[in-house]
């Protein structure tokens, strides 16, 4: 009975593991079909910085959920201490990872709120100073999600700035409206939007669009992460059942 109860176990292992297996080798071949197609999707992608670095993200998973997949896969079928001692401290230092960053983001989370955004983007932010990690971010977020500010266009009215003209409001050039929703998006008028013309300018403040955004995948998300914690932890049980049964 017990060695029907681990051929089964290690069985169903090796089934578990090889789904995971084909899911990270797809996404590692989509992630680096992105990166390197020369047909020209990868020009639209690098266009929209959330699109670029999602496509490094799935390359990382991919590739991380290829070789946590490789090694259940194989410490099952071949029933190897080793192997599966190596996928049981892979799964469990992602454990810990997963778990330290729901902590820190439950601990953190009252830092997340609409004063300290506007506080942070008053103190640090430089306009078109790409070479700013901070800015060069700001700016990609404003243009992405067509919005300005943390607040709208007045949180920039205490920043310095320089303008082309004495009518030249405090507006920065990412807040302004563009055909496309990319860096390299045509304005649909610059100087007026530069000059004050609220028609011309994204006046919704960032904080509201991108909660709004986002707000229908936050319980979404949450029960997805309980999900797969459990579901690393069930595999931590497997793999350590497997390998206390292994003679």
């Amino acid at each position: 009975m017990e060695g029907d109860c681990l051929s089964c176990m290690k069985y169903l292992m090796f089934l578990f593991n090889f789904f995971i297996f084909l899911g990270g080798a797809c996404l590692l071949g989509l992630g680096i079909w992105v990166i390197v197609d020369p047909t020209g999707f990868r020009e639209i992608v690098a266009a929209n910085p959330l699109l670029f670095t999602g496509a490094y993200i799935m390359l990382a998973m991919g590739a991380m959920l290829f070789l946590l997949g490789f090694l259940g896969c194989c410490g099952a079928i071949r029933e190897n201490k080793c192997l599966l001692l190596f996928f049981f401290m892979f799964i469990l230092l992602i454990f810990l990872a997963e778990l330290s960053a729901a902590i820190l983001a439950f601990i953190f989370r009252e830092n997340l709120t609409r004063e300290f955004f506007t506080k942070e983007l008053k103190k640090h932010y430089q306009r078109n100073n790409d070479t700013d990690v901070f800015s060069s971010t700001w700016n990609s977020v404003m243009i992405t999600f067509a919005c300005c500010g943390v607040n709208g266009p007045e949180d920039f009215e205490a920043i310095p700035h320089h303008p082309y003209s004495s009518l030249e409001k405090a507006t920065p050039e990412a807040c302004c409206q563009r055909e496309l929703q990319s860096r390299e998006g045509m304005f649909v008028n610059k100087e007026a939007c530069l000059t004050g013309v609220e028609r011309f300018q994204n006046r919704q403040g960032c904080y509201t669009v991108i909660l709004n955004s986002f707000e229908t995948y936050v319980y979404l998300a949450g029960a997805l992460a309980i999900g797969v914690l459990a579901i690393e932890l069930f595999a931590m049980i497997f793999a350590m059942c497997l390998f206390r049964g292994i003679q």
